[in-house]
């Protein structure tokens, strides 16, 4: 990180910043260029691990790309905002990201997506005891990063 001034090494701030963020960009690989996708997201970490699900249909660019992947790239950012000066030159702006990388696995078990589903909800709203419709569970796909790398900054 070229800015080590602005990094975030403690790990339970890093945690409150990704719960406050809306959307997590998954960026694959495709042949020549870079798939950057944005997607809704749930987590869960336990001893310091961390893992994010994401929901999606079964057919589309990023459905045929996964398979070919090593590994891929996540981002996600909050709380931007313009810092005005009194001269152009002095402006700036306001962020918190998160970015890092892992293993991305479509999962196929049934308990393990309506996991998956229940953390992508409990993310977005106060509920826990969601009941999902087997048709529903089995309409959509659930995929499960494991993460390996993230770093945190906030300017």
């Amino acid at each position: 990180m070229r800015r080590g001034d602005r990094e975030i090494t403690d790990f339970t701030k890093m945690m409150d910043i990704l719960k406050i963020c809306d959307c997590c960009r998954l960026g694959l690989i495709d042949t020549d260029e870079t798939y950057i996708v944005p997607m809704n997201f749930g987590y869960e970490e336990w001893d310091k691990n961390l893992v994010l699900y994401f929901h999606c249909a079964k057919e589309g660019r990023k459905v045929d790309l996964i398979p070919r992947q090593k590994e891929v790239s996540f981002e996600m950012d909050t709380k931007k905002g313009l810092i005005t000066k009194d001269s152009a030159c002095q402006l700036s702006y306001s962020y918190q990201c998160i970015m890092g990388k892992g293993k991305l696995e479509i999962i196929q078990d049934h308990d393990a997506k309506i996991h998956g589903l229940r953390s992508i909800v409990s993310h977005y709203a106060d509920v826990t005891d969601l009941e999902f419709k087997q048709e529903m569970v089995e309409a959509v796909m659930i995929l499960k990063l494991t993460v390996s790398e993230w770093s945190c900054k906030e300017h």
